[in-house]
């Protein structure tokens, strides 16, 4: 079984301490954390984009948001009408 490295900005006792915390969730908790985390990188994406083109509508910025998670080949497969709006 391969061991998960350490991130680079934290300590070997935090690691583990939040190691110990994540173990002792139930699966349930560490799923709706997961979801959490997603839609919150979600929203960071949507702002970074919004700051870079303000001028966009709220669907342009859905839009490039999907494209940034999907991908250029993937986007054209799942909205093959839309133009490929600048992330």
């Amino acid at each position: 079984m391969k061991l998960r490295s350490r991130p680079l900005d934290t300590s070997e006792e935090a690691d583990r301490i939040q190691t110990e915390i994540y173990r002792a969730m139930t699966p349930e908790r560490r799923l709706r954390l997961g979801f959490e985390a997603s839609e919150t990188s979600r929203q960071l994406q949507a702002a970074g984009v919004r700051f870079r083109h303000p001028e966009y509508s709220d669907e342009e910025v859905r839009l490039a948001v999907t494209r940034i998670n999907l991908g250029d080949e993937l986007f054209l497969k799942v909205y093959p009408a839309r133009k490929l709006i600048v992330p």
